[in-house]
């Protein structure tokens, strides 16, 4: 039997989840439907009353009625959600998930899926899918479909929306249901560090500008038997590779790419937040680290470069994106980040340095090439690393040399091996 669950407040979305109901059961699968609401009564029958969504949370539906506030009212009963949602799956009953809404009903039904693991189909229909959508969607999965028009009845606009959603929802849960094994063992790839087929499993960052190293780094690790997931840095890129890691889903991490971290030094638009470069070393996870792309900060189109940036080195690398070169200042600033973070690690840390450039851009022949202020951020590393348990180790090589990039995944697997001998010693 294939599952989807839907989950949503049928007090003020009742008819148009009636509906959704029933394309879903002519599509073939069964549904499990959840109550979300507290306010007015419900328009359609649950299978997973509200009230018990409220204990779930653990409150009651009264309490939440006497108090009337209804920011309270979303946030616990998106914590009795998420706790819903995760029985559901525990118990064999949940192939998909599917949710529509406003901001208020998005807001619920995403944090019951981001919940689940990584694998499960998970599809949200929003009027808040046009835009930024990374409060929604965090570090999950999540599939995000835009409503067009606000979700308030059948129309000749919802109609055709919700009716591909359905079937969307439908073909993803027997798909899942049908290959649910090989999709499982995605969804639980944080037992061990161990992907798909046994193999270990490797987080690896990495910007267009470091795409040549990291390439080789991961072809090598490929070739020592590790199957590789490479972040793209783009912050929320950054903010997933921590949320893993913290997760203990990697056996090791292969952090080459740090821009996300200048970035938010330098008020750029790609930050990961202050807690990029944490948790691997909190898990203790083996990890190389480099010192990629912190030769530039991330800004949006040129017309729209902030004053305070705009005389300086600037460069346009794509209609979206214009990069600025970091001072010498930023740069040893960087280095005495990115010392702090490694300094409290727990596990075995190394980092390699590429001497003769952190990009394309900074290449020996390249625009950003600036040998004081990379120099700059080297000694301010190797300053504050001094005394602590991470190695650091030169390479008079740029870090799109492939030599550089097989280098550094020698290096963690050599951490990995010697991890994994000890603890079997």
């Amino acid at each position: 039997m294939t599952n989807v669950v839907l989950v949503g407040t049928l007090d003020t979305k009742g008819v148009e989840y009636g509906w959704l109901r029933e394309r879903l059961l002519r599509a073939g699968v069964e549904v499990v439907l959840v109550d979300t609401g507290v306010m007015g009564e419900p328009r359609v029958r649950a299978d997973v009353p509200r009230e018990v969504v409220a204990r779930a949370a653990g409150t009651e539906l009264s309490e939440l009625r006497a108090v009337a506030d209804r920011g309270a009212a979303v946030t616990a009963m998106a914590r009795g959600a998420e706790a819903t949602v995760l029985r559901l799956h525990a118990e064999g009953r949940l192939d998909a998930i599917l949710a529509l809404g406003g901001s208020g009903g998005t807001s619920i039904a995403t944090r019951a899926m981001r919940a689940l693991p990584l694998g499960v189909p998970k599809l949200m229909v929003s009027s808040m899918a046009s835009g930024d959508v990374s409060v929604y969607v965090g570090s999950s999965d999540i599939t995000m479909m835009y409503s067009v028009v606000d979700i308030a009845g059948i129309n000749s606009v919802t109609a055709p929306v919700l009716a591909n959603a359905a079937e969307a929802a439908a073909g993803m849960a027997k798909g899942f249901a049908q290959a649910s094994r090989d999709l499982r063992e995605v969804g639980a790839i944080g037992a061990g560090g161990l992907g798909s087929g046994g193999r270990p499993l490797i987080a690896a960052s990495m910007a267009g500008v470091t795409t040549v190293g990291v390439d080789a780094a991961r072809e090598r690790l490929t070739e020592l038997g590790y199957e590789v997931l490479v972040f793209h840095v783009s912050g929320t890129g950054g903010r997933t590779l921590e949320a893993l890691a913290g997760q203990g889903v990697f056996a090791g991490v292969l952090d080459l790419t740090l821009s996300e971290l200048a970035d938010e030094l330098c008020g750029g638009i790609l930050t990961a937040g202050p807690d990029r470069l944490s948790a691997a070393g909190r898990a203790g996870i083996p990890q190389v680290v480099s010192l990629g792309a912190l030769d530039m900060v991330k800004f949006g189109p040129l017309e729209k470069l902030p004053e305070r940036v705009r005389y300086r080195r600037v460069r346009v690398h794509n209609p979206s994106i214009t990069v600025i070169r970091t001072t010498k200042e930023e740069c040893a600033e960087l280095g005495r980040l990115v010392a702090a973070k490694l300094r409290v690690a727990t596990g075995p840390t190394a980092v390699c340095l590429p001497l003769r450039g952190l990009s394309t851009l900074g290449a020996p022949d390249g625009p950003y090439h600036d040998p004081a202020a990379d120099s700059a951020l080297f000694t301010a590393l190797r300053e504050g690393l001094r005394g602590s348990s991470a190695e650091v180790f030169d390479h008079d090589t740029h870090i799109n040399d492939p030599e550089f990039g097989r280098a550094a995944a020698d290096r963690l697997h050599a951490l990995i091996t010697d991890r994994r001998e000890r603890a079997a010693a």
